[in-house]
């Protein structure tokens, strides 16, 4: 592998969403990341999983829960610089494998750990998922229309923006201090952390006094007519942020708005559902790729919303080659982009316990005690 992070060694337990997406960007980055995985049942044939959370790592099949499998783990914590896991608190301790004791035997090791609402605290230990998380972090409320209930964003504020991309960070900056200090440390990432720190903009707003706590009446919740979406005449969609006065004059001329001497003034939220009535009426006119073509020439901050499955042909993310094919499944490509260390084409995601003999010699293991389950691989520690 390729990137800035080439050298570096990441030992993942397999869990779900939010550490597996800081994994991937680990791996992407250049990292070499092995994922503990669970033994598939013996004479059951796997499928090979198209995942893009699961790319650019090899994989080892161990079971956490005999001395054998937990043994595994331990040395190959030894070999790694960086333990990502991402269950409730308490399960990897009562395994013998929390940060206390793989810590005490390896003080370099960075134990990345990956909760919802965090280590501690009278929720720690609570079952939820992102909108629970999003929703206790103050990030769901003013999220929907005025008048309406909030609606889910997706789990990308939680899962991923505030999980995953924050345990990230995290463990890009304990590798940092790391290499000044010689010590590892415990990262506790949360998402109920990670998705509260999402709105710190959103706080400071509202304590200058320009957000109300009335959903879908601001500036950037839909409530402002020139930063909203419309639909078009063939059933799709474009997206209008004209904040900026010169981004909004220039809005006004691709609408033939400009002169008009009944318009309501931007800022007149009195007149705002006049304004986004007119619009509406406008943009409803023609299709998506007309309006494309209209504005695209000018600098009035109106996109078309493509659909996920649009994203991988359009002309912008194919002149940055932001899509790669892997598995036959066209996905998002390594992201940021590095002068001197660009990152590779991300390798296709491993059955699990695929490489597990490999991995074991690469990370100077030797050849531990392993059994062969046939098409689901090698298991450590049987």
């Amino acid at each position: 592998m390729a990137g800035p992070l080439q050298g570096v060694r990441v030992l993942e337990i397999a869990s779900a969403a939010p550490a597996p997406f800081a994994c991937m960007m680990l791996a992407d980055l250049g990292a070499d990341v092995v994922v503990v995985d669970r033994a598939s049942k013996p004479g059951r044939k796997p499928q090979r999983p198209i995942d893009p959370l699961k790319r650019g790592r090899r994989s080892v099949a161990a079971d956490l829960k005999t001395p054998q499998g937990a043994s595994i783990v331990r040395r190959l914590a030894g070999a790694a610089d960086v333990l990502v896991e991402g269950f409730r608190p308490g399960v990897m301790e009562r395994v013998g494998l929390g940060p206390e004791a793989l810590l005490a035997e390896h003080p370099k090791l960075i134990f990345a750990r990956m909760t919802g609402y965090g280590q501690h605290g009278p929720l720690s230990r609570r079952a939820g998922h992102d909108i629970n998380y999003i929703a206790v972090a103050g990030a769901l409320e003013p999220i929907g229309r005025q008048g309406e209930r909030p609606l889910p964003p997706l789990n990308l504020v939680g899962d991923f923006g505030g999980g995953g991309m924050l345990l990230t960070v995290g463990i890009l900056a304990a590798l940092h201090e790391r290499s000044r200090s010689g010590q590892g440390q415990v990262v506790d990432a949360a998402m109920v952390d990670g998705a509260a720190l999402l709105t710190a903009f959103l706080h400071g707003v509202r304590a200058d006094g320009h957000w109300s706590d009335s959903r879908g009446t601001n500036l950037l919740d839909g409530g402002a007519p020139f930063y909203d979406t419309y639909q078009t005449s063939d059933g799709g969609y474009v997206a209008v942020g004209a904040l900026e006065r010169r981004f909004y004059q220039q809005l006004l001329v691709g609408l033939g708005l400009d002169g008009e001497q009944d318009l309501p003034d931007q800022m007149d939220r009195e007149r705002w559902h006049e304004l986004r009535a007119r619009f509406a009426e406008i943009f409803a006119r023609r299709t998506r790729a007309d309006w494309t073509d209209v504005l695209g020439g000018l600098d009035a901050c109106v996109s078309p919303v493509l659909a996920p499955r649009e994203v991988a042909d359009a002309d912008h993310t194919r002149a940055r080659a932001g899509f790669v094919q892997i598995s036959d499944v066209s996905q998002p490509a390594p992201a940021p982009r590095f002068s001197r260390t660009p990152a590779s084409t991300p390798t296709a995601p491993r059955l699990p316990g695929e490489d597990t003999e490999d991995v074991l010699v690469q990370w100077g293991l030797g050849m531990a005690a392993t059994s062969d389950h046939g098409s689901q691989g090698k298991v450590a520690g049987l």
